[in-house]
Parts: C-alpha cells; sequence; structure tokens
C-alpha cells in the first residue's frame, strides 16, 4: 500500500517539521502517512506570509488578477478530480459516490466568486448639491479559515473562495485527520499558474495552537470557522478581544416534518440518505423526525426496513451505501449517546452501533439507529449527535409541529413534507432556521445564502451575503462644487 507524506504549504512553498503525526485509514486502521504536525509554528510563519502577500503584491487591489486565479483553481479541482476523491475516500471514509459529490461541488463555487470579483463594485452618490460620496468596499487583510474535517474540501472552499474573491489573502487551517487531503489540495494549487505565492496558505495540525494564533493574532482581522457550537463560542470570545469579524457556521439538529399528505414512498429514501450521508457527520444531518399521527406508523416502520438494510462498509467496496465514522474515538461518544437515550426513555426501533466482530471491526463503523421518543427535552434531541442517529417522534398538527421543531437551541436548516403548498410555505415561514427545504433535503447552492439562526451560527455563507465577512465599507466624501451659478436653486 502506497504512504504519504504531508506538508504544510506556505508562501508558495512545502514546508516540513520535525514533529510527524501519523494519519490512518479509518476503515482499516492502517496507517496511510504521516504529516508535519507543528500547527503554531506553521500559523505564525502562514499569518506573516499572508501580510506580506497583501501589502506587497497586487492582490487586495487587480479584481481581474482574483477572478483568473479563481477560474484557475476550479480548473485545477477539476484536472486532478479522480486524485483528490481517491485521497478523500481512503482519509476522510466517505464512500467514493459521497467523496465525489464533495469534489465535484467545488469548482462551481470558485467560479461563481470569480464572476463575483469580475463584478465587484462601490457605488457613488449625491447626498447634496455639490457633494459626491464613494462607498467602497476593501478587503479586511488576512483571513484565517478554520476547516472541519467532515467534508474539507467543499467546506474549505466554500469559506475561501469569498475571502480570495473580496481581495484577502489566506491561512487556511486543516485538521490533522484529513491533513494528507489538505497536502493534495495545496500540491494542486501550488500549480496554479498566477496565484501570487502567500496569497494562500494551507496548515494541518492535530490539536488547536495553529488555530488559536489565527484566532488571537492582530494580524488576522476576520475569521471563518465551520464547527461546533461550544468552539464557536470559544472562539467568538477570544476573538472579541480584538473586534474580529467573525463567519461562524455552526451546529445543527435539523428537523425533518412529515405530515400526513405526503408523499411517503419518494420520500423514504430522501430520509435515509439524509441521515446516513458522511455517516451523519454533516451538520444539516436530518436527525430529528417528526410524523403527523396518521402517518406516523407506516413513515416508521419503512425507514426502519431502510435503516436496517443499509450497508456499511468502506469506500474501496463499491456495494458500501455508508462509509465509517471519521474515527474509533467517535464511534464510542456517539454510541453511548444513543446508550444514554435509551436510559433516559428512548426506545429502539433500530439500535444499530458500533461493527464488533467480522473484517469490519478494526474500523470506526456504526450501524445507523432510531429511536423513537416522546419528550422532547432529552439529550438525544437537543444536543448534536454528528453521527447516523435518528429520533422519531409524533405530531398531530401544525401548531404542534412547528412547537416542536423549534423546540431547540439550533437553527441551521429543516425539512417540510406535504404536497399542500400553502401548508408548505406557512411551516417554512414560522421554522426557526436558515434554510428550509421543501419535499426535499440539502438542496444548497452557490448562489443562495447558507447559515443559522439561534446558536447555529453568525452570517452567511454561499451567495452574496459571504462576502460581508471578508470586506471593509469605506465612505469617501468629495465636495466638487457645482458647475455654473453658485446660487442653489437656479432661478
Amino acid at each position: 500500500m502506497a504512504t504519504y507524506s504531508a506538508n504544510n504549504w506556505i508562501d508558495g512553498s512545502f514546508v516540513s517539521s520535525s514533529k510527524r503525526s501519523n494519519s490512518i485509514n479509518p476503515a482499516t486502521y492502517e496507517s496511510i502517512g504521516d504529516y508535519a504536525d507543528e500547527g503554531g509554528a506553521a500559523a505564525a510563519a502562514a499569518i506573516k506570509a499572508a501580510s506580506g502577500a497583501f501589502r506587497g503584491t497586487g492582490w487586495a487591489h487587480d479584481t481581474e488578477l482574483r477572478a483568473r486565479v479563481l477560474d484557475q483553481m476550479a480548473a485545477a479541482i477539476e484536472g486532478n478530480r479522480d486524485r483528490l476523491i481517491d485521497i478523500l475516500s481512503l482519509e476522510n471514509g466517505k464512500v467514493r459516490g459521497e467523496a465525489a459529490l464533495e469534489v465535484d461541488g467545488s469548482p462551481s463555487k470558485l467560479r461563481y466568486w470569480a464572476g463575483m470579483a469580475r463584478t465587484e463594485a462601490g457605488r457613488a452618490t449625491q447626498p447634496r448639491p455639490g457633494c459626491l460620496s464613494i462607498i467602497l468596499r476593501q478587503p479586511m487583510g488576512v483571513a484565517g479559515v478554520i476547516v472541519p474535517w467532515n467534508s474539507p474540501v467543499i467546506l474549505g472552499t466554500r469559506s475561501f473562495a469569498p475571502a480570495l474573491a473580496a481581495g484577502c489573502t489566506v491561512v487556511v487551517k486543516m485538521p490533522g485527520q484529513v491533513a494528507q487531503t489538505a497536502a493534495v489540495l495545496a500540491e494542486i494549487f501550488a500549480d496554479v499558474t498566477d496565484l501570487p505565492a502567500g496569497v494562500m496558505n494551507i496548515f494541518a495540525e492535530s490539536g488547536s495552537e495553529g488555530a488559536a494564533l489565527l484566532v488571537e493574532s492582530a494580524d488576522v482581522p476576520t475569521i471563518s470557522f465551520t464547527g461546533s457550537t461550544k468552539t464557536g463560542a470559544l472562539i467568538g470570545a477570544v476573538g472579541a478581544r480584538r473586534m474580529k469579524r467573525f463567519g461562524l457556521e455552526l451546529g445543527g439538529k435539523a428537523p425533518m416534518i412529515v405530515f400526513d399528505d405526503a408523499d411517503i414512498q419518494p420520500m423514504l429514501p430522501v430520509l435515509e440518505k439524509a441521515l446516513t450521508v458522511f455517516a451523519g457527520q454533516f451538520c444539516m444531518t436530518g436527525s430529528r423526525l417528526l410524523v403527523q399521527d396518521a402517518v406516523y406508523d407506516v413513515v416508521r416502520d419503512g425507514l426502519a426496513d431502510r435503516l436496517r438494510n443499509v450497508r456499511v462498509g468502506p469506500a474501496s467496496d463499491p456495494a458500501s451505501d455508508m462509509g465509517p465514522l471519521i474515527d474509533k474515538a467517535n464511534v464510542s461518544r456517539v454510541d453511548e449517546v444513543v446508550r444514554q437515550a435509551l436510559v433516559h426513555g428512548a426506545t429502539a426501533v433500530v439500535r444499530g452501533g458500533p461493527l464488533t466482530s467480522g473484517p469490519l471491526a478494526k474500523g470506526a463503523f456504526f450501524q445507523p439507529a432510531m429511536l423513537e421518543v416522546t419528550d422532547n427535552s432529552l439529550a438525544i434531541v437537543q444536543e448534536e449527535t454528528f453521527g447516523p442517529v435518528l429520533t422519531i417522534q409524533r405530531f398531530s398538527n401544525e401548531a404542534e409541529a412547528v412547537a416542536l421543531a423549534n423546540d431547540s437551541d439550533y437553527g441551521l436548516s429543516a425539512s417540510v413534507w406535504t404536497r399542500d403548498i400553502d401548508r408548505a410555505l406557512r411551516i417554512a415561514g414560522a421554522l426557526e432556521a436558515g434554510s428550509v427545504f421543501v419535499n426535499d433535503w440539502a438542496k444548497v447552492y452557490d448562489g443562495t445564502e447558507e447559515g443559522g439562526f439561534k446558536q447555529s451560527g453568525l452570517g452567511r455563507l454561499n451567495g452574496h451575503a459571504a462576502l460581508d465577512d471578508f470586506i471593509e465599507y469605506k465612505h469617501i466624501a468629495l465636495k466638487p462644487g457645482l458647475a455654473g451659478p453658485s446660487t442653489w436653486p437656479p432661478r
């Protein structure tokens, strides 16, 4: 088996370190290589390089250069598609179809932001006679991008593409679980012809020393973070001391609301995938199923049959429906969540759990679970599980469905299943969530804003609003005077 040695990409060069950590395949727990793991030093060097590039190159001022580079980055990913899918499947555990979904969704984001760079414009107004005001949108400087391990390619791109389009230079921190994927992405971008050295820097670390430096540094005025609500709150508290700008996409506990007029048979495979895509390690995972009384039994039993037949296995097996969790520590954590839920009153419809026998026992595999609940205050209902565990509960009417769905600290996404368009719009408007999908799940587009209400985050990614995390507005007031008569109004 081939092994890989990953290094950090800083100021246009690959930088090694004497401190190295091990990369594993979560499906087999075999070592697949090692990576440079000195996050503090890497972050310091990357911040210095990005600061130098922001001030010492034309990047911040040349929109055409930015657009051209973003287009080149998109083409570079497309040209290395299979290589990225291979390493993502191996290191992250995604089945190949899901790895392809992630990789193939990234170039369009880069091209969207290339287009936005080309159309970047402030505005000019004449607030009173003889006065002219110019509003400029200027890049903030160095953007720190802290990427999660669950979908590092597309979620990294989702943050650094608008930062680059705005004219910021970037330092991207990847977690150690995907250090090899980070290195491959860096190698691909290193060949982008027009990208100035230092404009983009990528490092990986197993801990948080480098990420902490990004958050604390006076030279990094804006942070884009995707991860847990707990971590988002911590970094927000630290960064607030420097009045940093934060874009935070945090946890989710997405309700899926099924009314009695839903088209059930085509819905069931979508609900299954809402739980099992990325092995449930997804902020929009459909982890709460609310079903109206009249169709409750048929939905519960039909979905339970599907979940029992999900084929868990490695990405190397084309027959696998769902890959492993990221590591065995998370398998143990998710299983304890299920165990505690059963102790506190939930009922197992499908128990699921770790695979403890056979060849897959070596890996971090977890069979999907489905638990019936009646108490909305249970931790299994209220707290993000980040694994393939679903709760199901009944409701009687629209008001109860909305109350149950909104009884949560989270508000990232939700879905509504009904053939009544008026009902769909009523419920969507009443839900406290940043995205609501009607008769579908997780339909996210490059040009539509994505983000959370309540404890699910600050700011938006994708769409025009994503630029706001990376720009400052500057007002320049001029007084050129009036041509012609000096009196006003003219006679």
